[in-house]
This record gives structure tokens, sequence and C-alpha cells, in this order.
């Protein structure tokens, strides 16, 4: 009798899940992306005020003695980390330092003000992380990352790393980086021209498929604008949208933030597959050869490793990324 009432159970849960839509791919274990973190915590300190304001982000338990740099440029208006948290929090937890500059005080901020606002910062972070009681920043090894009008940002202090006395990035990824509306006449331009950007750089340019917001016309003349980085240190990626099941993964302009309050889910769908295996993996990849000379086929050369997506509950593989040596 009790085998009768196992298997009916098995039946009844088998056929549950098959009237459910596949839900997206989960967060791999281990490698770029993964959750196979170093550090359990992160600690989090802000200083300064209004658009010279900037965070400091640091692994703990444990603390290391040096970690290497990252800097993140948030969208225009994005002013706080809690719209980026779930990213920032899974960078620290990988064994990074991250510097998170503010640059605008509000939305009266002008534009042309950004790029300097946000060297200002990084400078004032640096200042600051030479003090007693914080993980060195190793400026051996420094990344830029921005999203948004921060994409813009972030490549533009690239370029001017030198001129604002920065520490120069070995590793570069812009996130649908936008300098006004998509087909629209930008609102910022470039304080400085893109052939700056030291050719040994690893450059990611990644917009997604459903962004109507910025589009891809800034992401396009900043990857055409750099001829000096070899074909084989770059690559432009197009990140898809996946209706498969539910909830569908939209690459929309707001899919790279990671909010982990609830309440600011409005400003994007949370953590999930775009974030594991798109922007994160590219990122932890990108920043992990750069650094370490590891992953290389998961951050550049269009390789299966790079394009993959996880798969479906169904086992159906999600949509591959798209990516191309000339956009």
């Amino acid at each position: 009798m009790r085998c009768i009432v196992c298997s009916l159970a098995a039946v009844l849960v088998s056929a549950a899940l098959a009237g459910q839509a596949p839900r997206p791919p989960g967060q791999p274990r281990s490698g770029p992306g993964g959750s196979d973190y170093a550090h359990a915590k992160v600690v989090s300190n802000v200083y300064g005020k209004g658009a010279d304001q900037f965070w400091v982000l640091e692994p703990a338990e444990p603390t290391p003695k040096s970690a290497p740099l990252i800097v993140f440029t948030h969208g225009w208006m994005g002013l706080q980390p809690a719209v980026y948290l779930g990213w920032l929090h899974h960078i620290v937890r990988r064994g990074n330092v991250v510097v998170f500059p503010r640059y605008q005080e509000g939305v009266f901020t002008p534009a042309w003000e950004f790029t300097r606002n946000a060297s200002g910062a990084v400078r004032n972070a640096l200042a600051e992380l030479k003090k007693p009681g914080h993980v060195a920043p190793d400026l051996a090894r420094v990344a830029f990352v921005g999203h948004s009008a921060g994409g813009a940002i972030a490549a533009d202090m690239a370029a001017l790393a030198a001129k604002e006395k920065l520490p120069k990035p070995k590793a570069l990824m812009i996130v649908q980086p936008g300098r006004g509306l998509s087909d629209a006449r930008p609102v910022f331009f470039a304080p400085a021209g893109y052939e700056k950007i030291p050719a040994d750089t690893l450059l990611l340019v990644v917009v997604g498929d459903e962004d109507r917001v910025v589009g891809d016309v800034t992401a396009k003349d900043i990857f055409k604008s750099t001829p000096q980085i070899p074909a084989d240190r770059k690559d432009f990626v197009v990140v898809q949208t996946d209706r498969h099941g539910e909830p569908p993964l939209v690459a929309d302009h707001i899919s790279p933030c990671a909010p982990m309050n609830p309440g600011l889910m409005l400003m994007g769908q949370g953590c999930n597959a775009l974030d594991y295996y798109a922007y994160w993996k590219l990122l932890d990849a990108l920043t992990d050869f750069a650094f370490h000379g590891r992953n290389k086929e998961s951050a550049l050369g269009n390789t299966p490793e790079q394009r993959f997506m996880g798969k479906w509950s169904d086992g159906t593989p999600a949509k591959e990324l798209v990516v191309k040596r000339e956009p």
C-alpha cells in the first residue's frame, strides 16, 4: 500500500511540474558568475557629500591585506549602491575592493561634469584606502566597469587615466553605455578620444537586445573608436532576451541592475541568469584573465564558454550571447 501511495504521489508531483513553465537558470556553483565566494562578508563605508560622494566596499571574513581594485560607475540617477547591490557584493566577495563614485548630486548636475566628478572621487577613495583599517588596493590590478551613463564615464576615465592621475585599468567593461536617449543627440560628449585607452587593455562592450533607452549607438561608437586595441583583446557582446519560461529573461536597459531590496525591484529584475551568465560572468572572467591569467575562454574570443547562458529547468539552453569582433 505504501508503495502505491508513493508512486501516486510521484505521478502527481511530476504532473504538477509538467504543467509549470520552465524556470530560468540558477547561479552556477563555481567559475565566473558562480557562488563559490572567497569571502563571507562585505564592509561598506561612504565618504564625502553630493557629487563628490563615494562608497568603498571591501572583502571581509577573511580580510585580505591587499586586493585588486574595481571602479564601478552607475547609470544616470543610480546614486546608491543599492541599485546594483547584488553585483557589487558578488564582485567584493570574490576578493576585490570596489570604489563606487556618485559623480552627480542629483538630476540637475551637468552631464559634462560627470567624468571629472567620478575621477576626483576615485582619487579621494585611493587616499582614503591608504589609511589604516582598509584593504590595500593593488594598483597593478585595476578594472573599470560602468552601466549606462556610467559605461561612457568608465570609457572616459580609461582614456583620461594618465591625465587625471588615475590607476591604469588592465580591464574595461562598458555595459549599455549612453550619453542620451536612443537615437537622440548625445547629452554629453567624450572629453578625450578613446584612442588614448592603452592598447594592452582588455575591453568588453556589452549591450542588451531590448534596450530601448540608449540603444547601441554609443556602444558601437566606443568600440569602433579603439582600433589600437587588438581584435583578440576585445569583443562586442549582445545579451539576448529569452522568454522560454517564467519569469522571462529580458535584456532591457535595467537588466544589469541587481537590487537585493524588494522595494527597489522596479529598478531592476533582481539577480537572475542575465547577471550570472552575462554581466557578472563576463566581468569575472575578464578580470580573472587580466589579473591572474585564467578564464580567458569565458571572457573573450566568441567561445562556447563565453556564449553559454545556462539551461532552463526543462533542460533547454538559454539563448546564447552574441559575440562580435565588429558591431
